[in-house]
């Protein structure tokens, strides 16, 4: 296996190598040289016929009909598992909600030094020339650059933008900052903000990003797969760059083995009944707990390996302390967990001693660690890990990506392309997860923002430092939807009423372009010649994006605004490097055809394969097929050390310890949510969590007729316990008002035996839609989810988002609700 892994790592620093290294870097005319090698062909559209492009949700084949798009539809299928979000793309084009001309509040135009602000949402719009548009937002970029600096100025935009290595939006918005000064920006992301922290001081590695023990090999040598609070069949419909669907294949592989699955979950979820898995119903929040009562009855029972917990990990002994109770006088044992996590003792030590006994791949998800304490649950599952001593065995250990963008899927032999970057400086990026990259001159946690533009000058604890929020008064947000992904929507209208100007470059008329002073109209990847790969991991095609139809309206590319507003300031040629954006295509193509050279393979040349209008697809070398997470540092860790401190897997953390944090200890600790089930005195009943959503992309594709699948009562859905409900007087498809302290919604009653009593669910990503606009505390017609959760960060370590920690109130809605009208032109 080691010398598999050895010839693997190989061909993995080669591809980098030659990713780090663009084509023409190396001669000194570079304007000139590429001038002459782009290829000069017809870029006429498709009148009637067929086009490839991809999106998120993968390949796919549009059909073109004088001139627009009448259907779409997948380009391949892996798989009998059916994904809803690939035939809805002329909804998207063609949309009653798109932002057909660039807008300006009206407040804000008459008086941008005066603009009565808190009119933000509920003032009327104004339309104005492209222009003028671009005028203003430069004039009043200028203003605040003079006045507050880089500091003043917040471009985050983390968010799900189009897919595309080209037209990627944020990456775009960022190149141009840098390119004029500098601006704040954000860290980490609200998907895995405190996993993210968390892991490299116990790993020495990001890990939730990282390619995962090969799908093969778990189908050969696994004998147990848990699923940990994921849900593959939503979660696989997508990638950040495009689905290669290779995990459907092997998830429907999983199905037809005779393997043991188990799914631990408040919610006997898709993935769960697909696979006909053993349900293990828990209490939110709770999952720690569970974790810590297996392991004490392994501890108890000597059922545990001594001799891998001596060799590959750091501070066993401290975590044995507390989970004994030594210091406390709490043990962590069974009937302990039992109360906790509503789990029985029988059910607890049953499932710790299958996983000990067996060889077993527990595939944890995200959503476990989207809440208050949330460091605490990655850490705790690689200390089960480690005490079932399977990592780095084939079809053992853990993987905290199987659900997302296909990890697991072997990684193919071949070349990567290169995406825009956000210096320019820099050399290629590899279209990789864009909100990673540290490009901003000053930085604060991504899931803070309403903390940051309330409270400027505010001293915040970080990962063993200290971060001052800026004082911000210019916002310019590309390619996400913050007023629907962020936690506690009525506080964060209130700190989107504090900066002087915010510029949003939106398709459609979503909450969060609603929420601006400056609105641009933005193309659709349809609209726009771009390029991508599919496969996060695998990297197994490289897909043409060509465009398929005219832009519509005066909608522009992000690349052409910020040339634009690159030559107010007087950096064009800095911006743009003079190319055009199907030059700067081709030169991500070339690189990926220079990478596949270098190792003896041949791909079409980029006239050839772009004319085609066809994928390149790679083949998935034997060895790649065999990969297994950790096998190296497991054969040899004293010359394979993992990146933490102590060079092991630590259990006991001495940097963590330092830094003396109250919520985060320097080994896995159990700490009891502000908001949860199991608290005294709740002043709401049920527990409420908020999932990735099956028929959007968060908030994407919700202004489509693929909502009609789904809502209920025209409102989004919310599943509620049949036996719960009964005790509430509420029927299937009835209107219910859901309601905490921070805010209320209205959704539509689904009733199901499939939720753990006392527990409520309600996707996220509905868009946010007010009865009386911009009135902070009104009720939601459509169902936005985070206006009943608690913005508060996972811990002072790592101030990740924590919105599966909230207890809601629910009731029969009697009143006539007003109809939803986010979805309308406002």
């Amino acid at each position: 296996m080691r010398k598999i892994d050895q010839k693997r790592r190989g061909v993995l620093k080669l591809a980098v190598l030659f990713a780090a290294v663009p084509f023409v870097d190396v001669v000194s005319n570079r304007t000139n040289l590429l001038a002459a090698t782009v290829s000069r062909f017809s870029t006429t559209l498709v009148t009637n016929g067929e086009v490839l492009t991809a999106a998120h949700w993968g390949m796919l084949k549009l059909t073109i009909k004088d001139v627009k798009i009448v259907k779409s539809e997948p380009y391949q299928k892996t798989s009998d598992i059916f994904n809803s979000l690939q035939y809805y793309t002329q909804d998207l084009v063609y949309a009653k909600d798109r932002i057909k001309y660039p807008m300006v509040r009206k407040s804000y135009l008459e008086n941008p030094n005066s603009s009565k602000p808190e009119l933000r949402g509920k003032d009327e719009w104004v339309r104005v020339s492209y222009e003028e548009a671009i005028k203003l937002i430069a004039g009043e970029l200028k203003k605040t650059r003079e006045d507050r600096g880089a500091e003043g100025i917040f471009a985050g935009s983390y968010g799900w933008k189009s897919s595309g290595n080209m037209h990627n939006s944020r990456v775009l918005l960022h190149r141009f900052m840098n390119t004029i000064g500098g601006f704040t920006g954000s860290l980490g992301d609200y998907s895995t903000g405190a996993a993210q922290v968390i892991m490299p001081h116990v790993l020495g590695t990001i890990e939730v990003y990282e390619q995962q023990t090969s799908w093969p090999v778990v189908l050969e040598s696994s004998k147990v797969v848990v699923i940990w609070g994921a849900n593959l069949m939503r979660t696989l419909k997508i990638s950040w760059t495009s689905t290669d669907e290779q995990g459907f294949k092997y998830l429907q592989e999983l199905k037809k083995s005779n393997k043991q699955i188990i799914c631990i979950d408040p919610e006997k979820n898709e993935t769960c009944t697909y696979l006909d898995a053993k349900w293990v119903p828990i209490t939110p929040g709770t999952d720690v707990a569970l974790m810590m009562g297996m392991a004490y009855h392994l501890l108890k029972t000597d059922n545990y390996d001594k001799v891998f917990l001596d060799e590959y990990t750091e501070g066993f002994d401290e975590f044995k302390e507390y989970l004994l109770g030594k210091k406390d006088k709490v043990a962590k044992d069974t009937k302990w967990a039992s109360k906790i996590c509503g789990i029985d003792e029988a059910t607890i030590k049953e499932l710790a001693l299958l996983m000990y006994n067996n060889r077993t791949m527990i595939m944890a998800g995200w959503g476990i660690q989207r809440a208050q304490y949330g460091e605490q649950t990655h850490w705790m599952i690689v200390t089960l890990a480690s005490m079932l001593g399977q990592i780095g065995l084939a079809g053992g250990g853990f993987g905290f990506s199987y659900h997302y963008s296909n990890g697991g899927v072997p990684t193919a032999k071949g070349g990567k392309i290169g995406g825009i970057t956000s210096t320019i400086t820099s050399t290629q990026n590899t279209g990789g997860s864009s909100w990673l990259e540290k490009t901003a001159k000053f930085s604060f946690p991504v899931a803070r923002i309403a903390d940051a533009l309330l409270n400027p000058g505010k001293v915040i604890e970080h990962n063993g430092s200290k971060i001052t929020y800026p004082d911000i008064d210019f916002v310019y947000w590309v390619g996400g939807n913050p007023m629907v992904h962020h936690q506690d929507t009525n506080t964060l209208v209130k700190a989107l009423r504090k900066p002087k100007t915010i510029v949003v470059n939106e398709i459609f008329w979503t909450p969060t372009a609603r929420m601006a002073d400056i609105v641009m109209p933005v193309t659709t990847s349809y609209e726009r010649d771009d390029i991508t790969m599919s496969g996060d991991y695998s990297n197994l095609n490289i897909i043409p994006m060509k465009q398929a139809v005219e832009r519509q309206n005066e909608a522009k590319d992000d690349y052409d605004i910020f040339c634009d507003l690159a030559k107010e300031f007087g950096v064009l040629k800095d911006y743009s490097q003079n190319k055009t954006a199907l030059e700067w295509i081709e030169e991500f193509y070339l690189s990926a055809y220079n990478q596949v050279e270098n190792i003896g393979l041949n791909i079409p040349k980029f006239k050839e394969f772009w004319e085609a209008n066809k994928p390149v697809t790679f083949e998935v070398p034997q060895e790649n097929a065999e990969f297994v997470r950790y096998a190296d540092y497991r054969e040899d860790p004293i010359l394979e050390p993992l990146g933490t401190p102590s060079g092991k897997i630590e259990i006991f953390s001495k940097v963590i310890e330092n830094m003396n944090y109250d919520d985060c200890k320097g080994h896995p600790t159990w700490f009891e949510p502000d908001e949860w089930l199991g608290m005294k005195n709740k002043d709401a009943e049920f527990a409420l969590i908020t999932s990735h959503p099956d028929h959007r992309l968060h908030s994407q594709l919700n202004n489509t007729s693929l909502r009609e699948k789904y809502a209920v009562a025209n409102r989004e859905p919310i599943f509620i316990n049949k036996k719960d409900a009964k005790s509430k007087g509420i029927k299937d498809g009835d209107l219910v008002r859901v309601y905490n302290k921070r805010g209320e919604i209205l959704a539509g009653a689904v009733l199901t035996d499939k939720l753990k009593r006392g527990v409520v669910r309600v996707d996220e990503g509905a868009w946010y839609d007010p009865l009386e606009r911009g009135k902070i505390g009104t009720i939601c017609l459509n169902g936005n989810v985070n206006v009943l959760t608690k913005d508060i960060p996972t811990s002072k370590l790592a101030n990740g988002n924590s919105s599966n920690t909230a207890l809601v109130n629910i009731e029969k809605y009697t009143k006539k609700a007003k109809d939803i009208s986010i979805f309308k032109q406002p």
